[in-house]
């Protein structure tokens, strides 16, 4: 990955420039200096992360979970990632521009694609990407493996904790979430 971020394809201000301009069919990210294509979500995608709404907000109404958030991350946020939801406090992206800078995040939501880049994206880049940006806790919901992953403690740029458990099992978000989910409903969301 640093031979990349060190030599990147592209400046960030081009990327901004180009991710303006991008379609529907896809919307574009880059991390570690290199240009990559998320797949829009799919009607399942959308409907875990209302069910993750759902269950969050009750709990926690002074937060707010915004779906689809650019945000700014890596070290010295230098990369730019597409998010599928955030947890803020309510409020706090009002008046920020397109790519938002992630110190307000609790925790970022990543739901798995069913394309060939969700490895390199949602596992191994996306988690250091957030670390190295300072996200208390990422939570990914993998489709492909049917389970929860959830990784907390950013230290260093990584995460010294992570959590891994089938769905059905009971998702303990550690703080500054700091609550519990019945993930049972996530088995009727796969394919």
């Amino acid at each position: 990955m640093t031979a990349m971020a060190d030599n990147p394809q592209m400046r960030v201000s081009d990327f901004e420039e180009l991710a303006q301009h991008q379609g529907e069919a896809a919307r574009l990210e880059f991390l570690y200096g290199k240009l990559g294509v998320k797949a829009v979500p799919d009607g399942d995608h959308r409907e875990i992360v209302r069910w993750l709404a759902r269950r969050i907000l009750p709990l926690r109404d002074e937060l707010w979970l915004y779906p689809e958030v650019d945000m700014k991350v890596e070290s010295y946020r230098k990369g730019r990632a597409r998010a599928d939801a955030v947890l803020a406090p309510d409020g706090v992206y009002q008046g920020q521009g397109d790519w938002v800078d992630p110190e307000s995040a609790l925790m970022v939501v990543e739901v798995t694609s069913y394309d060939s880049d969700t490895t390199r994206r949602d596992r191994i880049e996306k988690p250091k990407a957030y670390a190295e940006a300072g996200i208390p806790v990422y939570l990914l919901i993998d489709r492909d493996t049917c389970e929860t992953v959830v990784y907390s403690r950013p230290y260093n740029g990584v995460y010294s904790m992570t959590v891994r458990l089938p769905f059905g099992e009971p998702l303990e978000l550690p703080s500054p979430v700091g609550i519990t989910l019945d993930t049972q409903p996530l088995k009727d969301l796969v394919r």
